[in-house]
């Protein structure tokens, strides 16, 4: 039985240093190997077989070459299990429940996640985010505002960051032809930034073609 018990908390020991391991990865980019033995109050020994049991459990934890050596966790192929600390749960469920008046059109998604979240918060923090109520009041509008494309957006967010010409036709307000009967030509823009004002998303690009700033609605906009 004291056999049992003694391996019973090793194994506690060992799970909750795994834990902080994983928040000290996941909090900066590089770790030398010294730095976070010493974090841990392990040996270099205890450390390299910490890691190798993340690694074992799907974490992309990759060997840093340099003077002293050191650890970094990799973005992996698939998501694996994330650590947060009470404050960054509490505002990624506030975030979550807030997601419908983006207006990005992903609040199946949004939804999904904050019950999973919430399944495995602690009591103490599911009782903050169920005493959070919101509700998004739309403006006032003779019609639905029509939702920005998620794939859109990413797209144009990616072209924002990349600081590359993008090329796309944009949806005149009024769906009616040109005088020639046909599409208006793409537009040729430099994106800078993309705005959300009032539950629409917008493109603030130098329009290449007319030579000055432009502001495009995202709903309106197929990327070519």
């Amino acid at each position: 039985m004291a056999a049992m018990c003694g391996s019973m908390v090793a194994m506690q020991k060992t799970s909750a240093r795994l834990l902080s391991l994983l928040s000290l990865l996941q909090a900066r980019r590089d770790w030398p190997g010294a730095v976070l033995a010493e974090r841990l109050d392990v040996s270099a020994r205890t450390l390299r077989r910490d890691v190798d049991r993340l690694r074992e459990l799907g974490y992309p934890v990759r060997a840093v070459k340099g003077p002293d050596g050191g650890y970094r966790l990799d973005a992996g192929t698939r998501l694996p299990p994330l650590l947060f600390d009470d404050e960054q749960a509490v505002a990624l469920a506030v975030a979550l429940r807030t997601a419908a008046a983006t207006g990005a059109g992903i609040e199946d998604g949004a939804e999904r996640a904050l019950a999973t979240l919430r399944q495995v918060m602690p009591a103490r923090l599911r009782h903050r985010i169920d005493a959070l109520e919101v509700t998004s009041v739309a403006r006032s509008a003779p019609r639905p505002q029509p939702q920005a494309d998620t794939g859109v957006l990413m797209a144009l967010s990616a072209a924002v960051q990349a600081r590359e010409v993008l090329r796309f036709d944009h949806a005149p307000a009024r769906a009616a032809a040109t005088a020639a009967g046909e599409a208006p030509p793409p537009r040729r823009v430099e994106p800078h930034h993309l705005v959300i004002r009032g539950g629409r998303w917008y493109l603030v690009a130098w329009d290449l073609d007319r030579e000055d700033w432009r502001v495009f609605r995202a709903d309106r906009i197929t990327p070519r």
